[in-house]
């Protein structure tokens, strides 16, 4: 065995980019709720970026490692801590067998990923290694973990092994050591931030009446806590339209922003349904999407309209970063 779970946490699942090609027959993608989080823990070990690997909620787990790995924390602040010896995250980290690694109180954020160098050891169910929880299918067992629970890694790569056989020798007689140099840091909502979700239109914006348009952009929207992986449930305006509709329903995707009829919006994420048949009035940008995903129930934010052309930009921005980063990571580790 590579690794137990002592205690589960709130919800700790295996997680990778998501399962696609299969919405046609109902079968809903999943995945990481915060890509970025997940894309660079991988990174940082030396994976795939699409690798496996615990995502962690409000709540982390303990975790009694059995075998000399590297691993890599990132996502909302869970106090990390390595043998009760506080744990740097955005990093890789060598971590020596016989270790417990715990998550305590939640600093920062709402989600924590866990990845190890050459990943976990889980078989794909239809191209992908993320748990679909309400089908009980992917992941550990098609479920959250729970204790007595035990995941085994797969063999790392060669960068990965090198890299940490240097680790190993700066840990000495310590449970671990860490580079002295991060990568990324998401954007993980403070409890001061001022924040502005960025949209564009909804295919139904325009059916709402005017009030409601304009509430949508200039009122405060709260996540409630009856929000979860399948989509965050908000309160504030009440959104109504301007006359009844009967829709057929449309397909949906990650970010787009549906109002059932008691008019408060449901911003759909990673375990979305694949059809919906509320109106739409409009889509989150993919760049704001792990900063979603990082919100704990109670906290506020405003959206903020802008084109489609920005929203692509702002797409391809990030990626040229996480292009930037995974040569600049590489280059470290090799």
């Amino acid at each position: 065995m590579s690794m137990s779970v002592l205690q589960p946490g709130l919800l700790t699942s295996i997680q990778d980019l998501g399962r696609y090609g299969y919405q046609k027959h109902g079968v809903i993608v999943s995945g990481a709720m915060d890509a970025y989080s997940l894309r660079t823990a991988n990174l940082l070990v030396g994976n795939e970026e699409n690798e496996a690997v615990l995502e962690m909620t409000l709540m982390g787990p303990s975790l009694l490692m059995k075998k000399d790995t590297l691993v890599a924390i990132t996502g909302g602040d869970f106090s990390p801590t390595l043998d009760k010896k506080p744990m740097p995250m955005w990093r890789p980290v060598y971590v020596k067998a016989g270790s417990v690694l715990e998550f305590g109180a939640c600093r920062s954020g709402c989600r924590a990923y866990l990845a190890v160098a050459g990943g976990y050891d889980i078989p794909e169910v239809m191209g992908s290694k993320s748990t679909y929880l309400r089908a009980g299918i992917g992941g550990y067992e098609g479920r959250a973990l729970k204790e007595g629970d035990e995941l085994h890694f797969r063999p790392q790569a060669g960068h990965a092994v090198r890299f940490m056989k240097r680790l190993e020798k700066a840990a000495g007689s310590g449970s671990y050591a860490s580079t002295s140099w991060y990568a990324g840091r998401g954007s993980i909502p403070q409890e001061t931030d001022d924040i502005r979700i960025r949209v564009t239109r909804g295919s139904q914006f325009e059916r709402f009446d005017h009030t409601s348009r304009h509430h949508f952009f200039h009122q405060p929207f709260r996540v409630t806590p009856q929000s979860d992986r399948m989509g965050y449930r908000l309160t504030g305006p009440v959104l109504q339209l301007q006359d009844p509709l009967e829709m057929i329903s449309e397909g949906v995707c990650l970010g787009t922003v549906q109002v059932p009829p008691d008019g408060n919006p449901i911003i759909l994420l990673a375990d979305r349904q694949t059809v919906g048949g509320y109106p739409s009035i409009a889509q989150v940008t993919a760049v704001d999407i792990p900063i979603i995903a990082q919100m704990k129930p109670g906290k506020t934010f405003t959206f903020q309209e802008i084109s489609v052309e920005e929203a692509q930009r702002l797409y391809l921005d990030l990626e040229k970063d996480m292009e930037e980063m995974k040569i600049a990571i590489h280059l470290r580790i090799m």
